[in-house]
């Protein structure tokens, strides 16, 4: 079983940044990949970035070239996702998604991220 854990949520002004993190501790593998999704209130929970064991990243349009996603395979397969130019429309709970090699998915529990206009 793999355990993510989040942090690095909080309150910001439209404008500002933050850094989320997603953490596995205790896995001896890596992850093939690890991904954000958020859910605003009353929306469906859509992907914001994805990284693969390669490296190669996929980005929702709503955040590209304001987002950057990247990892940390040496640190116990740590997720990072550097947010910058935040808007009140990022305002949502993010979650840390993971796949292993047999493409089983785990979530965290969410960090949530309010952007103040």
């Amino acid at each position: 079983q793999v355990q993510l854990v989040e942090s690095g949520g909080g309150l910001v002004q439209s404008g500002g940044s933050l850094r989320l993190s997603c953490a596995a501790p205790g896995t001896s593998f890596t992850l093939r990949a690890m991904a954000w999704f958020r859910q605003a209130p009353g929306k469906q929970r859509d992907l914001v970035a994805g990284i693969n064991d390669a490296d190669m990243t996929t980005y929702a349009d709503s955040v590209q070239g304001r987002f950057t996603i990247s990892r940390d395979n040496n640190a116990g397969n740590t997720v990072f996702l550097q947010m910058n130019s935040l808007k009140p429309e990022d305002t949502a709970v993010y979650y840390c998604h993971a796949r292993d090699s047999s493409w089983t998915e785990y979530w965290g529990l969410g960090t949530q991220v309010t952007v103040a206009s």
